[in-house]
């Protein structure tokens, strides 16, 4: 009997270590008898008995609630437990788990029968009054204090404090400090009952550099190459620009699976890191040592299809690319099998036929020496036809404007490339922010359908335009006009609509002045309708245009001679099928009357008279560009020939009997331009731009010059000085004067032949909607000649420089840059050489 005594007491005491916290206790005893002769209640813990729960009371706790500090223990009135047992324990368990305590214990207050009273006691744990930061800069206080979200008010618990503490050594780990010491001190403050007042002592230490990256075992691989994968582990020295030495934990560990992803990707598939280590080289700098088993290069043997019935396994293997030899190499077979930007892979070639429940599964089926044969395991499915596609985000435009961009339509099988034009054409549309348009498609596999959904932010289209620049000639230009990207003619009666302008409806509308005093003004109006007929991707547009340009006595101001020009332009649209969906054309036909009266200041043996022109134009052009503002990927082409009528032709008059007014009353050319741009994304989120520009005017007649309205103009920003310039194409080329890239024989008009070729280096800093802003370095050249017998292809301006864009969707582009010219212009002397451009509104070209 004393053994199982014994035995019993034991199991209860290991009880107790195992169920209750260092600071939870049970006191079991009896309080509250009226008689002096009652005595606590016995209890026998080798036959525990069952009580019902009479009452429950709490003590200690003076800001939480009582009732629900009850219902956290799981006890409640009317409740059977067993005393001795483990229903007290529990108890005790689940009120700790809340962190609001610093202590808890139960204890019986009273036993009347079968009927129990039990008193939970307790102590708060203290509020956090305020919190302070001690070793630290100003700046990083601001910033800690956003990181680590400790909010007055609240509960401290050891939570709490750990990650406080926790968050504060990271943030200065990734800053380098390695060895940085946190130490977080409680105050209680006397100005708050139950308060604590944390005082976070910080010492950095010195930064951490890593002074050398050493590899062992390493035979297969140049070192230089394997330091290079380290993309932000780098050793000092170097030329280590935009990645400092610096070490972080988090980084390094990314880096040594980037280490193993290089290997894998030249075939050496069994390539590990066996061991790596970090030593002290001195008190500011570590060293990495890293040992590393190569293994030898394996190569593709046998590639075998099973379970494909769509497409033949001849089909499948010229898709995928691979041959029997190649170094196995798994990320390019996961590009080659389920997305391969650089051109068609096996999942594309199904689920744009609407297979979207097809999965493959590569698998290893024999390594033999340096040999692996590889399965393809098919699953084809059904093809799956899209039920639902629904829109969600769009505030401002209209769900029509929207669903009519799709390329995704309900009835139709589903197709990858359909979804990611989609995202492509929604970007473009400009009324979205590019960076937070989502795609979420639910598949139905027993119906064989699937529902889309789009998400869209919008963002600002409308913009007030403020265009300005200083010219060599005219001084200071500026544009003062409103353009509306999303204007809604059909809202305009509904007076509610206007906010400022009715919108949603995807048209444009655009008022522009532009203006230097009394020397020169212009004046233009332009509508845009998108899907003229509702039906079709149809564009309609109609512009107006009236300019006025005054030579003045710089003396008296008096008017000496004056240009003015009245135009008029309709233009129709549309999307092509043919060669691919990316191609649209354009066809326009305008009207231009230029009169001249006592006006001598640029055209040659012109002063008076009425000119006509009535020009053809038509524009193919191809944009598969990821996002109009900040392109990463893709490219656009244009190809535009305008065409005047032949007069001359048929005109029987001798040419050398001809005044100018007679020869050019009726304008005539054919124009050509060529523009084609590329973006490549790089390393690091850099973009590399490439562009290139082509201009050609000829004449239909080769007895008559080329009319002297119509040239190229090339320099600086690309700004347009009024009617100076009218009638001319302005070309920026930077790191030279504003419009002096001019034939020298012909410096007063312009040339008839121009060519331009731009090379820029991106990098973003901010692509939100406020504000999307990148850096760029560029080098550029051009040239401008006077005719095709002058025309040196390899003669061209050479510039280099740095430069900025920030767009903001109510004003546009802003660009500023600073560019060296290398060349000197025949003419203007001084215009090479360093040169700030500065422009607004203005798209580059």
């Amino acid at each position: 009997m004393q053994k199982k005594i014994v035995l019993l007491c034991l199991q209860m005491i290991l009880g107790c270590l195992l169920y209750l916290p260092a600071h939870a206790q049970i006191k079991i005893g009896y309080q509250g008898g009226k008689s002096s002769t009652s005595a606590a209640p016995t209890l026998d813990y080798a036959s525990p008995r069952d009580y019902v729960i009479a009452a429950i009371r709490v003590e200690g706790a003076n800001y939480l609630d009582h009732q629900a500090l009850i219902a956290m223990s799981g006890l409640k009135v009317g409740d059977k437990i067993q005393l001795p047992g483990e229903d007290i324990g529990f108890a005790i368990r689940k009120l700790w788990k809340q962190g609001l305590m610093g202590d808890v214990a139960i204890r019986i207050e009273k036993i009347e029968g079968e009927n129990v009273s039990l008193v939970v006691a307790l102590t708060e744990r203290p509020r956090l009054s305020r919190f302070d930061f001690e070793g630290i800069s100003k700046s990083h206080k601001q910033t800690l204090t956003d990181k680590i979200s400790l909010i007055r008010g609240k509960i401290v618990t050891d939570v709490t404090l750990k990650n406080t503490e926790n968050a504060v050594r990271q943030f200065y780990q990734e800053k380098a400090y390695k060895n940085v010491k946190v130490r977080i001190v409680q105050q209680k403050d006397t100005l708050l009952s139950n308060s604590v007042m944390l005082n976070i002592k910080v010492e950095k230490g010195e930064k951490v550099r890593i002074g050398e990256i050493v590899f062992e075992g390493v035979s297969q691989m140049e070192e230089k190459k394997l330091r290079r994968k380290m993309k932000k582990t780098k050793q000092k020295g170097g030329f280590n620009i935009f990645t400092p030495s610096k070490f972080i934990a988090k980084e390094y560990k990314n880096d040594k699976d980037n280490i193993i992803a290089f290997y894998n990707k030249n075939g050496y598939r069994d390539a590990q890191i066996v061991s790596d280590s970090l030593y002290d080289i001195d008190a500011e700098n570590v060293g990495i040592k890293l040992t590393i088993r190569e293994g030898k290069p394996h190569y593709y043997r046998n590639i075998k299809w099973l379970g494909n019935t769509i497409y033949s396994d001849t089909l499948l293997s010229s898709v995928l690319g691979i041959s029997k030899g190649d170094i196995y190499n798994p990320e390019d077979l996961q590009k080659r099998l389920n997305f391969n930007p650089a051109g068609l892979d096996i999942t594309a070639l199904y689920m744009d036929d609407g297979y979207l429940f097809f999965n493959i599964q590569p698998v290893e089926v024999k390594i033999e020496n340096d040999s692996i044969d590889i399965e393809m395991r098919v699953f084809e499915g059904e093809q799956a036809i899209i039920n639902r596609v629904t829109i969600k985000g769009n505030t401002r435009t209209s769900d029509h404007v929207i669903l009519r961009e799709l390329y995704t339509v309900p009835g139709q099988k589903f197709s990858r490339t359909n979804l990611i034009r989609t995202q492509q054409q929604l970007a473009q549309m400009g009324y979205f922010d590019p960076e937070q348009i989502g795609i979420d498609y639910n598949p139905n596999i027993n119906e064989g359908t699937v529902d889309i959904h789009y998400s869209v932010a919008e963002k600002p289209s409308d913009q007030i335009e403020l265009s300005g620049g200083w010219g060599g000639f005219l001084g200071f230009v500026g544009t003062v006009g409103l353009q509306f990207n999303n204007f809604s003619l059909r809202k305009v009666p509904n007076i509610k609509s206007w906010k400022p302008l009715p919108q949603g409806d995807g048209q444009q509308l655009s008022l522009r002045i532009q203006a230097n005093g009394r020397q020169f003004q212009t004046y233009s109006f332009s509508f845009t309708e998108p899907w003229f007929g509702g039906k079709k991707p149809n564009t309609l547009s109609f512009s107006l245009q009236h300019s006025v340009n005054r030579i003045l006595n710089p003396l008296t101001r008096d008017t000496q001679g004056t240009l003015l020009l009245s135009g008029v332009t309709l233009s129709i649209g549309r999307r092509l099928k043919f060669p691919d969906n990316y191609f649209q054309m354009l066809n326009s036909i305008s009207y231009t009357r230029y009169l001249l009266d006592d006006y001598n200041a640029r055209f040659r043996n012109i002063s008076n008279g009425v000119f006509n022109k009535i020009l053809f134009s038509t524009t193919i052009s191809r944009s598969s560009v990821d996002s109009p503002i900040y392109p990463r990927s893709g490219s656009t082409l244009s190809l535009n020939i305008g065409l005047t009528p032949p007069y001359s032709l048929f005109d029987k008059r001798n040419i050398s009997e001809l005044t100018a007014e007679q020869q050019y009353k009726f304008i005539e050319y054919h124009k050509w331009m060529f523009d084609n741009s590329w973006y490549f994304t790089l390393a690091g989120n850099f973009v590399l731009s490439a562009r290139t520009h082509f201009g050609y005017i000829g004449s239909y007649n080769k007895n008559r010059s080329i009319s002297p309205f119509d040239r190229f103009i090339l320099g600086g920003a690309g700004l347009t000085f009024g009617n100076f310039l009218l009638g001319s194409d302005i070309v920026a080329l930077r790191g030279y004067e504003d419009n002096t890239v001019v034939p020298y024989d012909l410096r007063d008009e312009g040339g008839v032949i121009y060519e331009k070729f731009v090379l820029e280096l991106r990098h973003p800093v901010t692509l939100n909607q406020t504000a999307s802003i990148y850096l760029q370095a560029f080098v550029e050249a051009g040239n401008n000649w006077s005719s095709p017998r002058t025309f040196q292809p390899f003669d061209l301006k050479r510039s280099a420089g740095v430069g900025a864009r920030i767009f903001m969707p109510a004003f546009g582009l802003l660009g500023i840059d600073w560019a060296y010219g290398f060349d000197r212009i025949d003419g203007f002397p001084t215009s090479r050489g360093p040169q700030f451009h500065f422009t607004i509104g203005q798209m580059p070209r």
